[in-house]
């Protein structure tokens, strides 16, 4: 069984930095792409970033420059750095693993934590 579970969030002033952790287990992820996405309050879910098999990365213009994910396959455990956070960064965050070659869309993943909270504070 594959499961997949976030920690790292909480309550940060803006300009703070969190980082967020989504451990693996019942697979070995460095198989597959990885994703973060996100739902704020009243939202729809937002893409956030994704880290493909072959370490290549794509992220959503609303984070680039801000956010960075990586991935420790000894581990088993992806991250997303959160950094120069502002308040409209507030959600609930999601990590998510798919086929090697997974991009941006929601659908295009199979399995899904729970999500963490960020909440940050202006």
């Amino acid at each position: 069984q594959v499961q997949l579970i976030e920690s790292g969030g909480g309550l940060v002033q803006a300009g703070g930095s969190l980082r967020l952790s989504c451990a693996v287990s019942g697979r070995t992820l460095s198989s597959f792409a990885m994703g973060w996405f996100r739902r704020a309050p009243g939202k729809e879910d937002e893409f956030v970033a994704t880290l493909r098999w072959g370490y290549s990365t794509y992220y959503a213009d609303s984070v680039k420059g801000r956010f960075t994910i990586s991935r420790d396959n000894a581990k088993n455990t992806v991250y997303l750095q959160l950094n120069s956070l502002k308040p409209e960064d507030t959600a609930v965050y999601s990590c998510a693993m798919g086929p090697g070659a997974a991009g941006a869309g929601r659908q295009e993943y199979n399995y899904w934590g729970q999500g963490t909270q960020v909440t940050v504070s202006s």
